[in-house]
């Protein structure tokens, strides 16, 4: 995600990081959330599933904030993915929509490749989440 490349193609750049790991439920959430974590550890709040007696504890919720929208993927054990969006301005949270799987990864994308422009540290972090 150099300076040569435009901001459309560092969008789909981030998609596709984003979609290759989408097939495995669980794989994807743990590698989303290793990434995310690895590159905005500030923005990412990941909370997993726990028990007294289990040594996994795969991912329940990652939530990623990024300017005035948090995104928002859980899974409650064996469920399917749930994905939104909400609108959070000084705090609180406005308004939430549920939103498909592949509107989720395409406007995370679209916020991922924003912040990388407004900050040379978050590009040198997604730089890290294409690897």
């Amino acid at each position: 995600m150099s300076g040569e490349l435009d901001r459309p193609l560092q969008v789909e750049m981030l998609a596709a990081s984003l979609r290759a790991d989408s097939v495995d439920v669980k794989g994807f959430l743990e590698a989303l959330a290793n990434k995310l974590q690895g590159a905005l550890p500030n923005q990412t709040s990941v909370t997993r599933h726990s028990s007294l007696f289990s040594r996994e504890h795969p991912v329940r919720e990652i939530v990623i904030a990024l300017g005035d929208n948090q995104y928002r993927i859980a899974r409650e054990r064996q469920g399917p993915l749930m994905a939104s969006r909400a609108k959070v301005v000084r705090g609180i949270v406005l308004k939430t929509d549920q939103i498909p799987m592949e509107q989720w990864i395409e406007e995370l994308a679209e916020g991922l490749a924003l912040e990388a422009a407004r900050s040379s540290q978050a590009l040198a972090a997604l730089e890290k989440f294409l690897l």
